[in-house]
């Protein structure tokens, strides 16, 4: 194998990809190590294993690239609200993927469904109840909605529309059982798994015990994966996957405020060469909310409250065609192909609030609400049929673990006393919200307390209160600029707050290795009216 410095032109970005897959290729002819000369992927060698294969990551199914890079996140219009709390200031987004369209009432359906069906319901019914959407977020004392209550999430007509009634808590839950579907099925599509069409309590599917537990699954392996290693306890069945593979997934996930803002301005159709020459102040260019082409002059580009007593225009010609939420993909979708990153409903993120945390957190991978924990080796056995229920909630939607899953404890001080980039486990107040600052500072609190912001008491704002980010079908035309930043607690729900998920994109951060030195163009794509096959 060749040296890099032997390699001409490497410094290019594209000559750097290129040597990046002569590397793969050279290695996988010669399966010798580029540092030592030992072969790899051999049982005669000791058996490392490194895939010389590996060819990107796949796109998981609903979701859509969305490439990063630096942009100015914080307000782009009059605070008029006074808030100051969204200050704006460059930081760097890397890529990551995002959901094409909001989950859906059908979408949600589904995960109820495998909830009540895994987990007996006569025996776990709280594990169900918990995962329920608030259907009585609809009421409201001097409006008539029960049709709402009754028929919103289940009703056909509304199988596409966006699920509601959903707490921040309950959105992070969906996103955790969307990664072990999604993993499950990759591996019964590689070949390496049997289908298990009867999973029951804890002998269901779960990414992190199938990764960190191998030995768990190994009967349902169908065909397994070559094991190179001379004293391998797997046989004639083969291996199960492991993240060397490049197999299974990253974790789906709520996305950033910071990527969630990002993705919505959609600013890659305004970008000359490294530079962006007019940033977005909506999920598309210009300052109305109009189409203002002459095909379609004159329609909304999205479902918005646009005055009092005014959801959705006079009748004969209705403005934007919904009086409460729409099917998603109704609107044209911004230069990133994401639909409805404006209007429609509100979406969950995953940061904590605080009003001054534009300020405070990294310009890289800007995050706050960072809660590190590690897997808890003092349990017995993942298949017990206790489930865990965090003690600071009362309600259901308390549950931590689920039978089967892995449980986790906070990393502690102790050991990590020789680290410097962090030591406790939570950092949410990190910057913000010491006790020093507040009128408690010579008083003892409880672990956990907020004694800046004095919650509850003097604020609404907290540890446990998340930020949701876009306007709704109930909302005015401001909120629909993603610049703007509300909060709500994470374990309550609304009958305007949805969300979508999102996915790390590891690796190369471009999905085509080639750069187009001209203005990137990014053609919309037509109105139309989105359709499930």
């Amino acid at each position: 194998m060749k040296r890099l410095n032997n390699i001409p032109s490497y410094r290019s970005m594209k000559s750097l990809f290129a040597f990046g897959m002569s590397v793969l290729i050279l290695s996988s002819c010669s399966q010798k190590s580029g540092t030592t000369g030992w072969k790899i992927n051999d049982k005669k060698n000791g058996g490392f294993h490194v895939n010389t294969k590996y060819k990107g990551q796949e796109t998981a199914p609903g979701l859509v690239f969305v490439e990063g890079g630096t942009f100015t996140m914080g307000r782009v219009e009059e605070d008029f609200i006074k808030d100051w709390n969204n200050v704006p200031r460059q930081v760097t987004v890397s890529s990551f993927y995002m959901d094409e369209f909001e989950v859906t009432n059908a979408d949600y359906r589904e995960y109820l469904y495998w909830l009540r069906r895994v987990f007996d319901y006569d025996y776990y019914p709280e594990i169900y109840r918990s995962a329920l959407p608030d259907t009585l977020v609809w009421r409201d004392k001097i409006a008539y909605n029960e049709t709402y209550v009754e028929n919103y999430l289940r009703h056909p007509a509304y199988n596409y529309y966006p699920t509601v009634g959903v707490s921040w808590v309950q959105a992070m839950k969906y996103c955790s059982w969307r990664t072990d579907r999604v993993n499950e099925r990759i591996l019964i599509n590689e070949g390496i798994f049997n289908e298990m069409h009867e999973q029951t309590d804890a002998e269901h599917f779960n990414s992190e015990v199938y990764l960190y537990k191998q030995g768990e699954y190994t009967q349902q392996n169908k065909k397994g994966l070559p094991d190179y290693n001379p004293n391998s306890v797997y046989g004639k069945e083969g291996r199960p996957a492991r993240i060397e593979d490049g197999i299974l997934l990253p974790k789906f996930r709520l996305p950033t405020e910071a990527e969630w803002e990002y993705a919505a301005y959609g600013n890659i159709g305004n970008r000359s060469f490294d530079r962006t020459v007019e940033g977005n102040k909506y999920p598309w260019s210009g300052t109305a909310t109009r189409n203002g082409e002459k095909k379609g002059r004159g329609d909304m580009l999205a479902n918005y409250k646009r005055g009092n007593g005014d959801n959705m225009g006079p009748g004969g010609y209705l403005n934007d065609q919904a009086d409460i939420t729409i099917q998603v993909g109704f609107y044209p979708p911004n230069d990133f192909g994401l639909y409805d990153m404006a209007g429609n409903v509100a979406e969950w993120v995953m940061d904590v609030y605080r009003p001054l945390s534009p300020e405070d957190v990294n310009d890289f991978r800007a995050f706050r609400g960072n809660q590190y924990t590690s897997l808890d080796d003092n349990y017995e056995d993942i298949g017990s049929l206790e489930v865990l229920q965090d003690p600071q909630y009362a309600s259901d939607s308390s549950i931590i673990r689920l039978p089967g899953e892995l449980p986790v404890r906070d990393v502690t001080v102790e050991e990590n006393l020789n680290r410097r980039n962090y030591q406790q486990s939570d950092y949410r107040d990190y910057l913000d919200g010491d006790k020093e600052s507040s009128i408690y500072y010579d008083q003892d609190l409880d672990e956990g307390q907020n004694a800046m912001y004095d919650y509850a008491q003097n604020t609404l704002i907290g540890n446990t209160v998340r930020v949701y980010k876009g306007g709704s079908w109930k909302d005015r035309a401001y909120w629909m600029s993603p610049g703007t930043r509300r909060y709500l607690e994470e374990d309550q729900a609304t009958d305007f707050i949805g969300f979508r998920c999102a996915m790390d994109r590891v690796g190369f951060q471009n999905l085509d290795s080639k750069r187009k030195k001209e203005t990137k163009e990014i053609k919309q794509k037509k109105f139309k009216r989105y359709k499930r096959s």
